[in-house]
């Protein structure tokens, strides 16, 4: 046995954090399985943990009779009175095995089974200790890299940031502390449990929440974040209390709170935006710094076209599309941007149209297009209900209307299949035409092909072509002539 056994046991307690209890009993139940395994019992064998000499005793007990029929359930008087003087038949008598008996295998077997046990033990404490955690930051230090996988530890167990949850352009070197947002806890992996992340949105939440009190206290909220990691991100914040200003909170003097976020976050820039239940003016605030001209909603596409003056535009998309992707993110609306200029040449080209293909008077079209209904397939895709519900106009003009684009749109739909029936036609004359029997002399002429005008059709400067068919045609009107 291990030597000192009370001594091993209080040093896993403090370092794993795996009560004394826990290991006991997994200790007594490895003597019991390398008995088993070792020596065959199959009787009634009992493991006991004796802290004065800090052993695990094994005892096999077995029943008192005259006559024994089953040596490990039953042990004759006279070897049990040697065991015992005042033992009795009918009594059960414990006789302690010596732990050497076990062998190298058998003690080998105890030691997975005291290892697993510890491992079964070590999850549970680390998802009673972290579970509380889920969804906030840990500091660990950085241990090694391991397939571009960060380890960190973090005292009492180690976790991981998978390559995937690391941001690009961020490197540690071992001994380097870190900061993470706890993600997940896997419970069946081999390795580390604990999965943290650099990359998630919600950690820049989390930092703020580290940073800002009123975060903490519960008078501002952030209600949305949008990120592109290590390059940019946007939060929307809100406060129920008019007497706090949620950017400013967030922001802090002299930019202070903020700054400590931007640190942490090696740079990154940070947007902070008011939030707003009106989603147009929340979008409006979530394209800053572009200035907007005009927004228009389009609720059954559940997106917005946000028109700015032609100075901003580039501001509002941002680089490759970044600025008007996060905004996108943050309001979840989809977002166009438009200047002011293209709009009012897309509204000039739909006005048009509208106009040629409806009959319309350009009033009639410039109403039509500021209810957003700026083709021919808007309208038809609309429920009459609601085309005839717009303002402003006579009902029985609007019922005309919609039945005039609900007809083009059914003869747009149906002219691609009549043009293909008309193609598909013409190709099969052509290709009765070219399968006709050259001898057919009544085909020949009925046809209205001049030999020598086709020789003439050919292409003069294609040898390979012009060769052959040259010298089939005269032959073949030669043997007419003949």
């Amino acid at each position: 046995m291990i030597l000192d056994l009370n001594h091993v046991l209080e040093q896993i307690q403090k370092d794993k954090g795996i009560s004394k209890e826990v290991l006991i009993e997994a200790i007594e139940a490895a003597m019991m399985s390398a008995a088993r395994k070792k020596l065959g019992f199959y009787g009634d064998l009992e493991a006991a943990y004796n802290p004065d000499i800090g052993e695990v005793e094994l005892f096999q007990f077995r029943t008192v009779v005259e006559e024994i029929e089953d040596d490990q359930l039953e042990i004759s008087t006279d070897y049990a009175k040697k065991i015992d003087p005042d033992a009795q038949i009918g009594d059960s008598l414990g006789e302690k095995i010596n732990s050497k008996e076990l062998g190298r295998i058998a003690a080998q077997t105890a030691k997975q089974v005291i290892i697993q046990k510890m491992r079964d033990a070590e999850k549970d404490v680390i998802v009673d200790e972290y579970e509380d955690q889920l969804g906030k930051i840990i500091s660990g230090v950085v241990r090694r890299y391991e397939k571009g996988n960060l380890v960190i530890d973090l005292g009492k167990t180690t976790a991981v940031i998978y390559k995937r949850e690391q941001v690009e352009g961020e490197n540690y070197k071992t001994g380097d502390r870190i900061q993470a947002f706890l993600l997940e806890i896997d419970t069946r992996a081999r390795g580390q449990m604990l999965i943290l992340s650099r990359r998630h949105p919600q950690f820049v939440k989390a930092l703020f929440e580290m940073e800002v009190p009123e975060i903490a206290d519960g008078i501002v909220e952030i209600k949305s974040v949008a990120r592109d990691p290590g390059v940019r991100s946007k939060i929307a914040v809100y406060s129920a209390d008019s007497d706090v200003d949620p950017v400013g909170a967030c922001v802090g003097m002299k930019g202070s709170r903020v700054q400590s976020v931007v640190q942490e976050l090696r740079g990154e820039k940070i947007d902070i935006v008011l939030w707003n239940a009106d989603p147009a003016r929340f979008v409006c605030n979530a394209i800053a710094p572009a200035q907007v001209s005009k927004v228009i909603i389009m609720d059954n596409k559940h997106s917005m076209e946000i028109i700015v003056p032609d100075d901003q535009l580039s501001l509002a998309i941002g680089r490759k599309g970044q600025n008007v992707r996060l905004a996108a993110n943050l309001t979840g609306w989809n977002i166009d941007v438009y200047s002011e200029a293209k709009v009012e040449e897309m509204a000039a080209f739909s006005k048009s149209r509208l106009i040629e293909l409806l009959g319309v008077s350009e009033s009639m079209a410039t109403l039509l297009y500021g209810h957003a209904f700026r083709s021919i397939e808007e309208i038809s895709e609309a429920t009459k209900e609601e085309f005839l519900s717009i303002p402003g106009m006579n009902k029985e003009s609007l019922e005309e209307i919609y039945a005039k684009a609900t007809k083009v749109r059914d003869d747009a739909k149906n002219k691609p299949e009549a043009d293909a029936e008309k193609t598909d036609e013409a190709q099969k004359e052509d290709a009765s035409a070219l399968v006709r029997d050259p001898l057919d002399t009544e085909a020949e002429t009925g046809s209205g092909v001049d030999l020598d005008s086709a020789d003439l059709a050919i292409d003069p400067l294609d040898e390979e072509t012009t060769q052959p068919i040259e010298y089939e045609a005269k032959t073949e009107h030669d043997k007419q002539a003949e």
